[in-house]
């Protein structure tokens, strides 16, 4: 029988047939009809008019690449912080002018329709955001890739901020139709837990194992369209849902025992509901583990089933597929391959370890120990007994390598073994990471290094040639065109069009730093897109904020190491200058902090209710209010991001120096004009490498100064008597004039301050409370900041997604593009 190709009539880009076929999704897909259409069922047949166009898009880019069978990189990562996809999806498809012209002069403008697309909770910082960017250049330079992760039904949590605390409210992303996933039901892959595996010997002699799982799942595949910007290809990403095998049980629901008849169902489908539960007890850590294994074993069967549909030989596997790991959350995929070749396509040993060592590549995205995944050995066996048998095997023959190259080092063997012994032994999910990869990459300059140096030393001896550097990117059309379209439009004016695909030519912008009317445009941009941060701020909490005052924004995950807690210190500071001198002639400054913490992490969330309870005083301050204010947005996230990033006048990005692997919202930052002040650590170095030590404000300790400290002995408590300013922020904290008079409330920060100090924030205080009076002093000339500012964004064009995404296909994945006609 001929396979006919479906009609491409619904594609039609005039606005007459382009308001005809959103009316045509409005009945026939909503069953609503034009007169009682709200602004939601509008949203709706608008998507999906949108959607069309993508899936012509899409059917050509699958079309050829069954025929052409090229190599493919699949990308695993536990996280996708995709973004609201509407606004993209009519910019990719050149249709955003067509839709405002459709719904032009309707009850339902196009920017009030635009405020029903949801931001899908996929993700939870830069993790998940750097794998939407990496998505979006993969499609938009044509490389034939396909993304993984789960269908979270939650996401991690929507944050609230009540009486100065942050609490966690279900992210329910899903409560309403989702238009631009593509659920496929009936293509539903079995996933096992528990259990034992069983070993005989087949008709050769050989010992062979198969594993009886004790219970089962099943995952359902959903895919979201990724289009490329200006081609035609459209990739995918593939998201997994927990289904149960049974709904219920019938007989115990007969008999009334309702909550045992759904128990299965329940239990199985938790899988899927919520990104990163709580690991502090042995059920979270359980589910966490469950939830890795659950969506690689599905994205594996998957992809060999693509692979072999296309009539490959699966000993041809590493040839025609790579697959990079997005840190170690799907490591457990290593085992799982060699658990398919071996037991299910009875491959030996030798030869489904070197298909599996030569097919995934491994970024590390931290240097920080607890993100090093380990997983204690018990549950490892119990959940996974098979997986557990064959990482064993991996280890020995591992070690038997190590021990004939370097006898009677046990030292060396300890270190680098993938099961960390003591009481509690532990399987190093790094380590196997590193083991069966045959590629390493950090992703900044001085975080690979580290890498190297520090964290995988031992590895890197070893294998010298599979470590390398990939510093990240961002993609400009998300951060730039969509989050700051009057910007955009000022540089396509200076730079011509193309500068969105090839980012490095913002380097041309240098050429019209003379000119004194493109630097007074340039202002005009910032100062409009300050207007907009105040009213969004207003709407969000209620704060008044001077859109000519200096924007001074921290936004991004909250843990210890970014150090908020130093730039909380440095607001009190300001504001006990200007109790003690109301006359200061200060720069009036609006601080903007967003930041979820993690739901079992301490220590952040209380750092978040001083922030607020900061905000609160100084606010309220009949003086140091005029100059002063504290704005905490709950909530952080893409959509937010791209009204804050365009309007910050300077950055924030003070971790301690050898903690932060990367960052990405410093590039976004940058890209957008603001100024960084910032540590030498991630690519922070890599930023005032390329923007120029003038134009970025450096201070605090270095990597090697920072191990120096710690190993000569750190006494924070005399660093605190040593320094006036520091010991009168420290003693009102303690002291509650930020907390109702309550000396108890804020007592476990200052207690870790004086204990431990562990991050340094009082180590590298005066240094950075000196940097930031050097930043007054460059704010109040305005003309001079204004060059610095065109001068970072000109010199950032390197941190493009698309950059890193071309370093990874030449370098690592050898993969070429495949244009689709």
């Amino acid at each position: 029988m001929e396979i006919q190709q479906p009609t491409t009539e619904r594609t039609d880009r005039t606005p007459e047939a382009f308001r005809q076929y959103m009316v045509d999704n409005l009945y026939y897909a909503r069953g609503a009809n034009v007169q009682s259409a709200s602004d939601y069922d509008m949203y709706m047949a608008l998507s999906r008019t949108v959607r069309n166009h993508l899936v012509e898009r899409f059917r050509r880019t699958v079309d050829m690449r069954y025929a052409v069978n090229p190599r493919f990189v699949y990308y695993l990562s536990a996280e996708y912080l995709l973004g609201r996809q509407l606004p993209q999806n009519l910019l990719y498809t050149q249709t955003d002018e067509i839709a405002e012209a459709a719904l032009r002069g309707s009850p339902h403008p196009l920017e009030e329709v635009l405020l029903h697309d949801v931001e899908p909770g996929l993700g939870n910082g830069g993790l998940g955001r750097l794998a939407a960017c990496f998505l979006d250049s993969l499609a938009t330079l044509d490389i034939p890739a396909i993304g993984y992760g789960i269908r979270y039904e939650y996401g991690i949590f929507r944050q609230e901020i009540r009486d100065g605390y942050q609490v966690e409210q279900p992210d329910d992303w899903l409560a309403l139709d989702y238009p631009w996933e593509f659920a496929q039901p009936d293509d539903m892959i079995p996933v096992g837990f528990g259990g034992h595996a069983e070993h005989y010997e087949d008709e050769h002699g050989h010992v062979r194992a198969r594993w009886q799982p004790a219970e089962q799942v099943m995952g359902e595949p959903h895919h979201i369209l990724v289009p490329g910007y200006q081609t035609t290809t459209v990739n995918f990403l593939r998201l997994w849902r927990a289904r149960a095998t049974t709904e219920f049980d019938f007989r115990l629901f007969d008999i009334g025992d309702y909550a045992s008849a759904v128990e299965h169902k329940v239990r199985s489908e938790t899988i899927s509901k919520v990104l990163y539960p709580n690991d502090n007890t042995p059920q979270g850590r359980e589910l966490r583990l469950r939830q890795q294994y659950f969506f690689v074993a599905c994205s594996l069967h998957d992809i060999i089933a693509r692979f072999l549909r296309c009539g490959n030989p699966i000993d041809d596997l590493a040839r025609k597929v790579v697959i990079q790991l997005n840190d170690t959350h799907p490591v457990v995929a290593i085992p799982e391959l060699m658990r398919l070749l071996i037991d299910e396509y009875d491959l030996q040993w030798h030869e489904a370890w070197e298909i599996t060592r030569h097919t995934f590549a491994y970024t590390c995205h931290t240097l920080m120990p607890e993100a090093l995944e380990r997983w204690p050995v018990s549950l490892f066996e119990r959940l996974l007994p098979r997986h557990m048998e064959i990482v064993n095997e991996i280890n020995r023959r591992f070690l038997g390598d190590i021990s004939a190259k370097y006898p009677n080092d046990y030292d060396r063997l300890s270190r680098m073994s993938l099961i960390q012994d003591g009481g509690d032994r532990q399987v190093r999910m790094a380590h196997l990471a590193v083991v069966g990869s045959f590629s390493v990459n950090g992703v900044a300059d001085l975080h690979s290094q580290l890498l190297k140096e520090r964290v995988f030393h031992d590895f890197y001896e070893l294998w010298p040639e599979k470590f390398n550097n990939k510093t990240n990117g961002v993609t400009p059309r998300r951060f730039m065109r969509i989050a700051n379209p009057s910007l955009s439009a000022l540089l396509t004016e200076r730079l011509g069009e193309g500068w969105l695909t090839d980012l490095e030519r913002l380097s041309k912008l240098e050429n019209h730093i003379e000119d004194p009317a493109f630097r007074a445009a340039w202002q005009e941009v910032k100062a409009a897109n300050k207007v907009r941060l105040a009213a969004h701020i207003l709407a969000r909490t209620g704060v008044v904020v001077d859109p000519n005052s200096m924007y001074d924004v921290m936004v991004k995950r909250l843990h210890e190491y970014k150090r908020q807690l130093l730039k909380a210190l440095h607001i009190v500071t300001l504001y006990n200058r200007l109790k003690e001198d109301p006359t200061l002639d200060l720069v009036p400054r609006t601080f903007v902090f967003g930041a979820k913490a993690a739901p079992g992490y301490y220590m952040a969330k209380l750092i978040i209710k001083l922030i607020t309870s900061i905000g609160a005083v100084v606010n309220e301050d009949a003086g140091a209010g005029k100059l002063l204010k504290v704005v905490f947005l709950p909530n952080f996230n893409v959509t937010q991001g791209q009204i804050i990033y365009p309007a910050a006048d300077l950055s924030e990005q003070i971790s301690l120096a050898g903690k932060e692997a990367s960052g990405t919202g410093n590039m976004k930052f940058a890209l957008n004009g603001a100024l960084t002040i910032g540590t030498l650590d991630g690519a922070n170095v890599e930023i005032r490498e390329r923007v120029g030590a003038d134009n970025f404000f450096l201070f605090g300790l270095t990597v090697e100064e920072v191990f120096a400290l710690k190993s000569k002995g750190y006494d924070p408590r005399a660093v605190i008597e040593g320094d006036p300013e520091l010991k009168q922020v420290i003693d009102q904290i303690s002291a509650g004039v930020f907390s109702d008079g309550d000396p108890t409330l804020f007592e476990p920060i200052i207690r870790s301050l004086l204990d431990r100090d562990e991050f340094l924030v009082l180590a590298d205080y005066r240094a950075y409370v000196d940097a930031q009076d050097e930043v007054e002093k460059g704010y109040r000339d305005v003309d001079t900041w204004t060059r610095k500012s065109i001068l970072n964004a000109a010199r950032c064009g390197f941190f493009s997604s698309d950059r890193a995404m071309r370093q990874y296909a030449a370098d690592i994945w050898k993969v070429e593009p495949l244009p689709v006609r």
